[in-house]
């Protein structure tokens, strides 16, 4: 069958078990889906349950079903780190073998420094938090002095809270450009993010939808920029066009959360034309995840399951869909970091036959390596496709 419209949805930090190398990243016992299954009682997915999503880890609520209408397996993640640049690079075919550097401790004086000099102003912060309490520790200080509010995680990130009323959204982005300029050689840290927030007191401090990543380039050449340089449309939703840096996309959806990104994805399917769609889901990250809450990562993983049948409604021959994830953020763990995990995979359409069990893949680039067969690209340099597996 000649394939039309590949769809790839990234469940952002919905990860399938430890990794062979967990124990390396201090994630030993995580399971994203395994773990917030168990926490909640059980989770209903009746959807992917049906396409296979129960064949690629115990879960409580999701065993397999006979006859899956779908394919499944699990993707290793091979790149260097667990952060979302890293994972959503080598889907498309980018494998990293060093890390972003990352700041346990704040980032160094000679960083800080040449940052103040290039803004004209000082900085508060400059500490590993999470960026909803540092907002309410220092929003107050910060919207007494004007000076933006820098803080880090685990993840290589160098990220600058600013409040809108303080500092206007174009300054905030200005500063965080200046950030991204600096941010070289031994300190190219993946992401700098604009984290601007409303509110005039601790209690009422709330982050906007006006967030903007300044990733670094990809090394080599994605799955993306060979679409769209073999004239396909390259269709983002969701923030892939940051993950990116804007490149090899040829149509942007620059959505700010899950409802508003499946939403436009339904949009997407119902035109006629032949290429990808990459769409990124962040809430199980973003909001979830990262706070510890697997009663609300439960509920958001039902929100996309309910989208499913609108999904293959407007599928066609000739369409294949996936379901993946970057890596893990397993909310029932201490941490409230990323976890090192496999990404579950779930591939299903009028183009693909039901019922293949793809195992355990090598690597997140046998999805970019499939997009490269399916559309006659050339392949990544790593990565083996599984399309002759899935095909009807």
């Amino acid at each position: 069958m000649d394939i039309q419209r590949i769809l790839v949805i990234v469940l952002d930090g919905v990860g399938a078990g430890e990794a062979p190398d967990a124990a390396e990243y201090g994630d030993v016992g995580s399971n994203s889906l395994g773990n917030t299954a168990r926490a909640v009682g059980g989770l209903h997915l009746p959807n992917m349950q049906a396409i296979g999503l129960g064949y690629i880890t115990p879960m409580e609520g999701v065993p397999p079903v006979p006859n899956p209408s779908g394919a499944f397996g699990k993707l290793t993640p091979r790149s260097a780190g667990k952060d979302t640049i890293s994972g959503h690079w080598e889907l498309m075919g980018v494998r990293l073998t060093k890390p972003f550097p990352t700041y346990p401790n704040g980032f160094p004086p000679e960083v800080i420094e040449e940052f103040k000099r290039r803004i004209g102003r000082d900085i508060l912060g400059n500490y590993p938090a999470s960026g909803t309490e540092i907002i309410k520790s220092l929003g107050m200080e910060h919207m007494r002095t004007g000076k933006p509010i820098v803080y880090t995680s685990a993840d290589s990130v160098f990220q600058i809270a600013m409040h809108e009323e303080i500092i206007p959204i174009e300054e905030q982005y200005w500063i965080s450009q200046q950030a991204r300029e600096m941010l070289h050689g031994e300190h190219n840290v993946g992401r700098v993010i604009t984290r601007p927030f409303i509110g005039n007191s601790p209690e009422t401090f709330r982050r906007t939808e006006r967030r903007r990543d300044y990733p670094l380039l990809p090394p080599t050449r994605t799955i993306l920029q060979k679409a769209m340089d073999a004239g396909l449309e390259v269709c983002s939703v969701g923030k892939i066009d940051d993950i990116f840096a804007h490149q090899g996309i040829t149509r942007k959806n620059h959505t700010p959360n899950n409802a508003d990104s499946l939403a436009a994805t339904l949009r997407l399917l119902e035109e006629d034309f032949k290429g990808l769609i990459f769409v990124n889901l962040i809430e199980f990250d973003m909001i979830y995840g990262h706070r510890n809450d697997p009663q609300g990562y439960a509920q958001a993983l039902q929100r996309v399951d309910e989208a499913v049948p609108e999904i293959w409604k407007r599928l066609k021959a000739g369409d294949i869909a996936m379901f993946v994830a970057d890596h893990g953020v397993d909310p029932t763990t201490p941490s409230t970091d990323h976890s090192r995990e496999y990404a579950p995979l779930l591939v299903f359409g009028p183009a693909v036959r039901g019922g293949v069990n793809l195992g355990v893949r090598e690597c997140f680039t046998d999805v970019g390596a499939t997009i490269a067969e399916a559309f006659h690209l050339e392949p990544p340099e790593y990565g083996k496709s599984f399309l002759k597996e899935i095909a009807i």
